[in-house]
């Protein structure tokens, strides 16, 4: 694989900086900079602004996410198993970042709520995307389509909840009970299915 095209270095340093700052927090010189970028090309790849990269950032950081969703809940057959799993891996990358890097998604969710954006579409648009990976583990692993759907919403949304929840305690701990606190409900629904 070759050199990260500059567009790619704008986009992975405005995902950074939207994890670490937020949104509001974040601004277009500091992400060229980041970039190792000129303003001007940042301009060129983003002519929408801040706007325009903090979309293409948050599609990546989706990407990635899902990347990991998509390992973790593939690394055990079992979905409670593997819910903890994914919350394994959480827990410790965010520990390992010294509790920096949180959901870019959720960061500039909740900055940008008000009239419909650009940027509230593509944070909507990965919350559903990694629902429906969770749903299909789900379906696959036997359970009904509206258990699968109504469980994978609030899989997500535990998570995401319980990710600020450990950054702000500097903790680990959030997202460990809940992962197993998950895994119990998809137990018992698997159990009542038995």
């Amino acid at each position: 694989m070759g050199q990260t095209s500059t567009r790619d270095r704008i986009v992975i340093a405005a995902a950074r900086l939207l994890q670490r700052q937020g949104y509001v927090g974040t601004g277009i010189k500091q992400i060229a900079n980041e970039a190792e970028a000129t303003l001007g090309s940042v301009y060129h790849f983003f002519p929408g602004g801040k706007e325009a990269v903090a979309v293409a950032a948050i599609n990546y950081s989706g990407e990635e996410f899902a990347a990991l969703l998509r390992e973790t809940l593939d690394s055990e057959e079992d979905p409670g198993a593997a819910v903890e799993a994914c919350v394994r891996q959480l827990a410790e990358g965010l520990r390992a970042s010294g509790w920096t890097d949180g959901c870019p998604v959720t960061a500039a969710a909740l900055e940008t709520l008000g009239p419909e954006s650009e940027i509230q579409q593509a944070c909507a648009d990965a919350l559903r995307s990694w629902e429906q990976m969770v749903t299909d583990k789900l379906l696959r692993s036997g359970f009904q389509a509206r258990d699968a759907q109504e469980l994978a919403t609030t899989i997500i949304s535990a998570l995401e909840g319980a990710e600020v929840t450990a950054q702000v305690n500097r903790s680990e701990e959030p997202l460990r009970v809940t992962g197993r606190q998950l895994a119990r409900l998809v137990g018992s629904y698997m159990a009542s299915r038995a």
